[in-house]
């Protein structure tokens, strides 16, 4: 249904090995996310930690914010090994990560990475010496280090330098375009630093984060334009619900699209007491529908209309796809090759039967005065009609059988 893609053209950047999960170099495009809890709080982040790597995380960030939280760290590693989630920990440090790397060693080693962000590792003489610092502490400990510029706290220094001589200019820019200057520039020139004290490019990530579409388009193409680092996207406070999912989504496909980004993730505001992990699947469906990742079945749905009164599709299409993400842990062990099923549940005969032929597996459920009758497609032939009372029942079985003979154990040996 989504075949692989390849964007017009692949931006070629460096390979960052984080914790074994590589970044950019032409690796797929990694999904991450990151924790709400309370890091102080050991087994409340290792369960969200579990839950986000479970639901595909591939990277996990952590706010690391005192003493408290760096002293965490190590005995939230040691929980999340001890269940089996060899997932990497990314370190989120602002203010006074030179000091919590430096004062909590096991924490500086039991991360993968640590993000700094340019615009609060320091201010005015301790900006350079702090920084350095954390670069410092990622050398030492083999680590990879993300330079990630947010616009809530971009270097105020450098933003009005920048000012400055755009007012001097004749023909100055906008007041945002100077903006989208700084972004670039100090994401680049934070980068050009840790390479002078030694950190390799192949342990540096770079991100801007804003929370315009546009802003972050014009600032991602900047830095893609001007350097090869392994490019992190995201569009920050991407907001709650459905604004935020297709904030998000509008951004990093723009920008998926013409070949620009490593790693990706989606910052939504959860519903109060929501899930985390819809981040997690919110990025892989965005990967997936555009056909470069594939995660997890595809279950493909007619709208409804009214020609389909009935919700029997609509009850079985949401059954079938709640029973794949829950199973999905599972089967990515048990069944190789599962995440590519194409699985339809159409609720008519107008476009049922064709979709159905197209899907591995599909059926064409009875419409407003149709027969009581739905036909089930495999591999684009009908091989049964199901009638009764117990349709959803036996396309469930059906469906199970199919992912049984198709990708499991018995079918590898043959």
């Amino acid at each position: 249904m989504y075949p692989t893609a390849t964007p017009l053209s692949r931006r070629t950047s460096v390979a960052v090995d984080v914790g074994g999960v590589v970044i950019g170099g032409g690796a797929p495009i990694v999904v991450q996310s990151m924790t709400n809890t309370d890091t102080a709080d050991v087994l409340g982040t290792a369960e969200q930690v579990r839950a986000l790597a479970r639901a595909g995380s591939e990277l996990v960030r952590i706010t690391v914010d005192r003493d408290e939280s760096a002293a965490a760290v190590p005995k939230i590693r040691d929980r999340l090994d001890a269940w089996g989630v060899t997932v990497p920990l990314i370190g989120d440090f602002h203010y006074i990560g030179h000091k919590l790397l430096a004062d909590h060693p096991a924490c500086a080693e039991a991360l993968a990475k640590y993000r700094i962000n340019p615009g609060n590792v320091g201010f005015k003489d301790k900006r350079d010496r702090q920084f350095t610092a954390i670069v410092e502490q990622a050398i030492r400990h083999g680590k990879a280090v993300r330079i990630g510029v947010n616009w809530g706290s971009l270097d105020q220094e450098l933003l009005t330098r920048l000012m400055d001589e755009n007012a001097a200019k004749g023909a100055p820019l906008t007041a945002r375009a100077v903006m989208h200057e700084a972004m670039v520039q100090s994401a680049l020139l934070s980068a050009e630093l840790a390479e002078e004290i030694g950190l390799g490019r192949d342990r540096i990530v770079v991100s801007a984060k804003v929370s315009q579409i546009q802003d972050l388009v014009k600032v991602s193409c900047e830095i893609a334009a001007r350097s090869n680092h392994a490019l992190h996207l995201g569009l920050t406070e991407a907001g709650m619900g459905s604004k935020g999912l297709v904030a998000s989504s509008a951004a990093l496909g723009i920008l998926l699209q013409q070949g620009i980004g490593d790693t990706i993730r989606y910052s939504l505001t959860p519903e109060p007491g929501g899930d985390r992990t819809k981040e997690v699947t919110a990025a892989q469906e965005l990967l997936q529908t555009m056909g470069f990742r594939t995660f997890a079945p595809v279950v493909a749905a007619c709208p409804g209309c009214g020609r389909t009164t009935s919700t029997v599709f609509q009850e079985l299409a949401h059954k079938i796809q709640e029973h794949i993400r829950v199973s999905m842990p599972e089967w990515r062990a048990r069944y190789p090759g599962v995440e590519g099923l194409e699985v339809a549940v159409m609720g008519c005969i107008v476009n049922g039967p064709g979709e159905s032929k197209h899907a591995d597996i599909g059926i064409s459920l009875p419409g407003t005065g149709e027969a009581p009758s739905a036909p089930v497609f495999v591999d684009g032939k009908k091989v049964a009609t199901l009638k009764g009372a117990t349709i959803a029942e036996d396309f469930e079985a059906m469906v199970a059988d199919y992912i049984e003979t198709r990708f499991g154990k018995g079918r590898a040996a043959e």
